[in-house]
């Protein structure tokens, strides 16, 4: 994992040592969200300080409460997750972003990072890793859940070294696996037409005829099998 270099003074290192980690929690279902607070309100030295059931509420709590933390559902209403997270890394630098998200895709987790936050937790896996990401977050470090961050690695290195767009990568991996564009569409919320444009970009960045060659590449690039 890699980690983010923050300087402070003395002072602001010993207040943030010295208080609990402030926590607003973020999620569109209440039960959801009660299960979180349970969940932190139980770890020592970790402070739930505010709820959001939406994108517009997180956008007022967070700048008015300034957490150490916000813990952020990936899908909420009333906007999108990842212009919030850019707006809040940009209004709000002091708070660090863990997404906790149901979507395994290796490109979601790049989105969400890239856009600004520093954790990504599998909602199935909030139980054992979310306290473990908040106390990550709150370092300056970053926190990927298992099942994402091997293939958010290969993905990285694929987007970096063929110049490929995330959604390209989601698209490449989801084609070697054996899924038609009309299956791809329906997986990221896309029409048809865009997945035969992002499948058209793919072949010809990787200089590849034939979905054969494709799976070899992935295979070989380690975007799938692992």
């Amino acid at each position: 994992m890699t980690a983010r270099l923050h300087l402070a003074t003395a002072p602001q290192a010993a207040r943030r040592a010295e208080s609990p980690i402030r926590v607003v929690l973020a999620d569109d279902h209440a039960a959801v969200r009660r299960n979180l607070r349970l969940l932190l309100d139980r770890e020592e030295g970790v402070e739930v300080i505010a709820e959001a059931a939406d994108i517009a509420t997180v956008l007022r709590h967070v700048p008015a409460h300034v957490p150490h933390v916000l813990v952020l559902d990936l899908r909420m209403p009333s906007g999108s997750s990842i212009e919030a997270i850019r707006r809040l890394r940009s209004q709000v630098p002091e708070t660090e972003i863990v997404v906790l998200t149901m979507e395994e895709s290796p490109a979601f987790a790049k989105q969400a990072l890239d856009a600004g936050a520093i954790g990504f937790v599998l909602k199935d896996k909030a139980d054992g890793e979310l306290p473990m990401a908040v106390r990550r977050a709150a370092r300056g470090d970053e926190y990927v859940s298992a099942r994402v961050a091997a293939g958010l690695d290969a993905l990285r290195k694929v987007a970096d070294r063929e110049g490929l767009t995330p959604r390209e990568t989601e698209v490449l991996r989801l084609i070697a696996l054996g899924h038609t564009s009309a299956e791809i569409a329906v997986k990221l919320h896309l029409s048809r037409r865009t997945v035969e444009t992002h499948r058209a970009r793919i072949y010809r960045k990787l200089g590849v005829d034939t979905r054969a060659q494709l799976v070899r590449y992935a295979l070989g690039n380690h975007l799938i099998g692992i």
